[in-house]
């Protein structure tokens, strides 16, 4: 889903239709309450009730730091057109490539279209409206001939005339087809006689011609340049165009737009149906044919069309900010409900005033946002599907289209067409208010929502709403706000310095995908949470789960590989003792069985009080969705393991999360501390969490190369993903040769657990170098990422346990480097990983740097025993 809001938020517009804007000294003269609405003179008095003007008007005084009133808006809006060197029309057009500029509308009263070139990154072009190279060819045409000639009845009725304007009129078409400037013509038929206007043979009638012509130049006779409107001669023209455009040999055929739907008064609306363009359509199959403005409100027959020919194109602009939100989303639903996509463009439609363009753009952004992200929530597209209908709809249709051999060149991430273009009052997050809702509605006993992080720490923290604010809050697109210290904060809320202060907030946005039934308390749920930048919504780099949604998702759009993931969770449950005074602390001993605790061994399930605590553990898993394979006692005293999955990585995360939240809460019931402390007890076996992985590509077991190059891609960077996944300085006392932990050698064997990789069948295998310290987003994520980056050195296949075989044997196997022995070593070794620092991001590696050293340097004073105790109560 990240990937999709990055694209939304960096793919620059071809706004292939739009309008020139006013001279500065024209905006006086012309009513800005216009932008949103189609309706002129006296029905323009209502335009302040409609939904699209208020929600324009909230959207421009969030961007004009403004009261949300009209008033307000407006005396902004006039601060802002005085300030010099048309920086307001530069602000409203960001995130527009270049436009397509239909100059055939307003005359002397606006901008050139090459004056629109200051606006955008690549110059404008033209469009040439059909109907305006007409009426000034007959008007100027008519008028030399008359003042020549006489206004005499037979002159206007004769043929020189009538042959003379024609001439002229295929000249200035051809002329138009070959100029570089104009990449398209427009058609405003649909203002004139309506969309209904048959075939061409049809206006080849002699006698229908020369009425038709008599009655046009006897108008010139009185008004000079007529308005063409007949219902003989404007069907005509258009016909001689489109022979003219679509017969050119060796070119690109420039393609005819048509204003179709969406209007002034001045249309006949059931005439503005594109279906009755359908014999036009058969009658040019060479000529690109497009239909403007979504054809609103016909919108589904206009994507008939163009899914059943291949020469029609869908527009769905102007709706963008004409219409309501939830009509913009509706017409882009029906749009793709028959539309191919990549026969679907945009434009603003953009006209005498900046603020049109800017409206549109935020708009359709969030629009695109709101579809799309629905369609990947219900799978019915994968991320890169909608990340390819996006960059088609808003780039790439029209860039082809109209032969503009532009290059998709992403927008900045300072531009302020991304943090405008998510203003949005609507959800934004993965997985929309509606899954919560569905949730509340099967389990209504539900009444708080724990909304939870894991941070640099591995602490896992929360905030609690009821569920009626939840929705309330959540309903309105609104977030708790966080400190941006949040990644910072060591576990007893210390901060580190250079990582974020008390200035500033984020938004805690949850993830919807991972509600479930929270541990102990039946009227909880917990969601985990990521975290946006307030005012844009853009994601959070250096956020843990981010990053991991990031790795996933580039894993799938550029390389077709989806992953599956099971974990096993170790714990030792474990007595513990009250402190006695304030000076003391909690002080944990002996594991509540017996000592003849062992691997698998039954009578590690004889003791009536842990049975029960296990069994009340299955159930609130049960409870919670959480499909536990199976458990069992492990071999230190007191422990037992919990096998979960294969679920996707974020899931699997999340369920781990909770799995780990209910083991602790319920062995808390039972007056136990459920520890993942790695070595509770010097002389026993290490407690670990060993990770699972598994691949398919484009939904098949890849090749054996595939997955050979990502396993040696972890091998590569295994000593700097030990940063990640052996955190604290206690995470190495459970490393070793002969300790079944992966042993000290970068390695990897098929069904070895002395070797940090273990082979299993296939692309399964197991990543033994883990333990509960850490931050499991992060260890993931730096795990697949290094394994993406791949590796073509692997190191043979080690059937024997490393710590046995000589210094030739091992050099034998390839066999080079050894596991860091301590955090430091792991540390410096993430410091000189520049393809582990590519694959996290160089940001999130350096803060998640000077935390952990920062975290070392503070629990540096704790030692022994007590530093013992205090990382159990905490782990």
């Amino acid at each position: 889903m990240e990937r999709l809001i990055e694209a939304i938020q960096h793919t620059p517009i071809i706004d292939h239709h739009a309008h020139n804007l006013l001279l500065s000294e024209e905006l006086s003269a012309h009513d800005i309450l216009s932008m949103t609405t189609e309706a002129t003179g006296s029905a323009l008095a209502n335009t302040p009730s409609t939904l699209a003007h208020m929600r324009a008007v909230k959207q421009l005084a969030q961007i004009l730091s403004c009261k949300p009133t009209w008033d307000a808006v407006q005396k902004r809006i006039d601060e802002e057109r005085s300030k010099p060197d048309d920086a307001w029309s530069r602000r409203c057009f960001e995130g527009i490539e270049t436009v397509l500029v239909d100059d055939g509308l307003d005359g002397n009263i606006v901008h050139p279209y090459q004056w629109h070139d200051r606006l955008t990154r690549s110059k404008c072009k033209r469009i040439v409206r059909i109907e305006k190279v007409a009426e000034e060819i007959i008007g100027s045409t008519a008028t030399a001939f008359l003042r020549e000639n006489g206004r005499s009845p037979e002159l206007i009725r004769g043929t020189e005339l009538r042959l003379r304007v024609i001439k002229q009129f295929c000249t200035a078409v051809r002329h138009a087809v070959l100029d570089p400037e104009v990449v398209g013509f427009k058609s405003v038929i649909c203002y004139r006689t309506g969309l209904a206007i048959g075939g061409r043979e049809i206006y080849r009638d002699v006698n229908h011609l020369n009425s038709a012509w008599a009655a046009v130049l006897q108008q010139c006779t009185h008004q000079g340049y007529p308005r063409l409107d007949d219902p003989i001669l404007t069907p005509f023209f258009l016909h001689t165009a489109a022979e003219l455009i679509q017969d050119i040999e060796g070119r690109h055929v420039k393609p005819l737009q048509f204003h179709t739907g969406l209007g002034d008064n001045d249309i006949t609306l059931r005439l503005s149906s594109p279906s009755h363009l359908q014999p036009f359509i058969k009658e040019y199959p060479k000529l690109p044919i497009v239909l403007l403005h979504a054809s609103y409100p016909f919108t589904r027959e206009a994507g008939y069309l163009a899914s059943v020919y291949e020469n029609v194109y869908l527009d769905i602009g102007e709706v963008f900010p004409m219409i309501s939100q939830e009509g913009q989303e509706k017409v882009v639903s029906q749009a793709l409900e028959l539309c191919p996509s990549e026969k679907l463009t945009w434009s603003t439609d953009g006209h005498w005033f900046p603020e049109t363009y800017l409206l549109a753009v935020i708009q359709v952004r969030e629009a695109l946002q709101y579809v799309l992200g629905e369609y990947i929530r219900r799978e019915t597209l994968e991320t890169t599907q909608a990340v390819q209908i996006v960059e088609d709809i808003l780039f790439n249709t029209s860039n082809r289209l109209y032969d503009l051999k532009l290059k998709l060149l992403p927008l900045p991430s300072t531009s302020n067409a991304i943090t405008s273009s998510l203003t949005s009052t609507k959800p934004v997050w993965p997985h929309h208010l509606a899954l919560l809702i569905s949730f509340l509605d099967s389990n209504p006993d539900i009444s708080f929502i724990r909304l939870q992080w894991l941070d640099y720490s591995s602490t896992l923290r929360t905030r609690i709403l009821t569920t009626t604010q939840a929705i309330s809050l959540f309903s309105q697109g609104k977030f708790i706000a966080i400190v941006r210290a949040v990644f910072g904060l060591l576990q007893t809320d210390i901060p580190t310095q250079g990582c974020g202060g008390p200035v500033g907030e984020y938004s805690l946005v949850p993830c919807f995908d991972s509600l479930r039934r929270g541990p102990k308390n039946p009227s909880y749920a917990i969601v985990q949470c990521e975290f946006r930048e307030k005012k844009t919504m853009a994601p959070v780099s250096i956020c843990p789960r981010t990053c991991l949604r990031n790795i996933v998702e580039r894993a799938k759009a550029d390389k077709g590989i989806d992953f599956l993931v099971g974990f096993e969770t170790e714990v030792v449950f474990m007595h513990y003792s009250t402190p006695t005074s304030p000076e003391d602390y909690i002080k944990f001993g002996t594991s509540p069985v017996s000592h003849a605790h062992a691997w698998s061994a039954t009578r590690a399930l004889q003791n009536p009080k842990m049975m029960q605590c296990l069994e009340t553990i299955v159930a609130a898993l049960k409870s919670s969705d959480i499909i536990l394979q199976q458990f069992h006692p492990e071999s230190s005293l007191g422990q037992y393991e919990f096998v979960t999955g294969p679920l996707p990585p974020l899931a699997a995360v999340d369920a781990l999360i909770t799995t780990r939240d209910i083991i602790q809460s319920i062995a808390s019931q039972f007056e136990m501390r459920a520890t993942l402390y790695p070595k509770p007890f010097p002389t026993q076996p290490g407690t670990g969490q060993h990770i699972h992985l598994s691949m398919t590509q484009n939904g098949d077991e890849p090749d054996e190369a595939v997955y050979n190059n990502f396993y040696a891609g972890i091998l590569k960077h295994a000593r700097a993903i030990c940063a990640f996944t052996y955190p604290l300085p206690e995470s190495y006392a459970r490393t070793g040769d002969g300790l079944w932990a992966g042993g000290r050698y970068v390695a990897w064997g098929s069904l070895n657990r002395e070797t940090p990789l273990r082979k299993i069948e296939g692309s399964h295998w197991e990543v033994r170098f883990v333990d509960g310290f850490a931050n499991s987003y992060l260890a993931l994520a730096a795990l697949l990422g290094a394994g993406l980056q791949g590796s073509s050195v692997m190191p043979k296949d080690c059937t024997e346990d490393p710590g046995t075989l000589s210094e030739e044997e091992i050099a034998a196997l390839g066999i080079r480097e050894l596991m860091p022995v301590s955090v430091e070593e792991a540390w410096e070794a993430l410091e000189g990983s520049r393809g582990l620092s590519d694959a996290l991001g160089l940001e999130l590696c350096e803060h998640y740097l000077r935390v952990k050293k920062h975290e070392k340097e503070w629990m540096g004073s704790m030692e022994g025993e007590k530093r013992r105790n205090w990382l159990i109560e905490r782990y």
